[in-house]
């Protein structure tokens, strides 16, 4: 029970942190800002299509896996590792679902290579190279080079996010993060709010989409039959 309470403590005080960071005074005004956001998306795959997307999930086999911050490889290497041996038990990735919700620190990783050396994502959501363990100038799991990521036993295995849409992989991101880190990269480089949060929507990779926040996600996924996994 002590340790439930002071990850409860921990929790809260990290928000406010965030909060303060932002210059959002209050979850009032953070709220506020979020909703004005909706309307900003100029995303094809703007917050208020959320719902509709989530109709595309069919599979027989169906999870969601929840991603809320930088994990090395694990984040995409599990969603491929879920194809590969339901192909090898008979189900093929075409009859699958898979669902990636991008939240909290991960969302860096929907966005493309241009805003990572600008705003200095490796330091904002510490998301390092995940090879190297050094500063990234560019999304690694965007379009990787062939060769890039190597499993001893395995060999070369597919986890660049494209690489996973074409296996019919879905991602999703928060824009309840994206407001919010926006915001406070917009105020530590003395820049508009608005304009931050417009370039990184802009800059969002193709076919991913803005989700009102993550854990709407996380429900909504299983409400469509997802088995909840970690993405840890």
């Amino acid at each position: 029970m002590k340790n439930n309470a002071n990850s409860r403590r921990k929790f809260i005080g990290t928000m406010a942190a965030t909060a303060g960071l932002s210059g959002l005074a209050s979850p009032v005004m953070a709220y506020s800002l979020m909703e004005k956001n909706i309307s900003m998306a100029k995303n094809v795959l703007a917050v208020n299509d959320a719902d509709n997307w989530f109709k595309q999930v069919k599979g027989l086999h169906r999870v969601v896996y929840d991603a809320p911050q930088p994990n090395g490889i694990f984040t995409f290497a599990w969603p491929r590792i879920f194809l590969l041996t339901n192909e090898a038990t008979g189900t093929p990735e075409k009859d699958c679902s898979v669902v990636v919700v991008l939240r909290h620190d991960a969302i860096a990783y929907a966005m493309e290579h241009s805003l990572w050396p600008k705003y200095n994502f490796t330091k904002l959501f510490h998301a390092p190279d995940p090879l190297t363990e050094q500063t990234s100038d560019r999304n690694p799991f965007w379009k990787p080079k062939p060769g890039t990521f190597q499993v001893p036993g395995i060999g070369e295995v597919a986890i660049g996010i494209d690489q996973l849409q074409d296996s019919g992989v879905m991602f999703c991101v928060c824009n309840a993060a994206l407001t919010v880190y926006s915001g406070a990269a917009a105020q530590a480089m003395n820049l508009d709010a608005k304009a931050v949060y417009d370039e990184w929507v802009s800059g969002l990779l193709p076919n991913i989409q803005i989700v009102p926040s993550g854990v709407w996600a996380l429900g909504r996924a299983q409400e469509h039959g997802c088995a909840y996994i970690f993405a840890g």
